[in-house]
């Protein structure tokens, strides 16, 4: 499936619940439309099941679970070696945590 590989709010335009646009094509090419639905909604779990529900077809949660934590370890890494902190408030860390309290 072709997918957009970078899909976040900011590169979403929506008017009146409508998709008009979505920006950064650059990281798009074959992949999982998972892991398209787990970065726009990773840090928005509560608006998960309207993206779902949008989405269209069968989706597996679990699937988007298992891509937000792969992506918060990933992020966990790329900011500690920039010198961020992913410990911060809001950041990888707290995204990791509630994933550990949902289980």
């Amino acid at each position: 499936m072709f997918t957009h590989g970078d899909l976040q709010v900011a590169h979403v335009f929506v008017e009146h619940d409508e998709v008009t646009g979505v920006l950064d094509w650059s990281d798009a090419g074959p992949g999982d439309a998972h892991y398209d639905l787990a970065c726009l909604t990773i840090g928005h779990h509560e608006h998960l099941a309207d993206v779902v529900d949008g989405y269209g077809s069968e989706v597996d949660l679990e699937v988007i679970r298992g891509w937000w934590s792969m992506r918060c370890l990933l992020a966990l890494r790329w900011l500690t070696e920039h010198g961020f902190d992913p410990a911060a408030p809001g950041c990888e860390i707290d995204v990791l945590r509630s994933q550990v309290a949902r289980s």
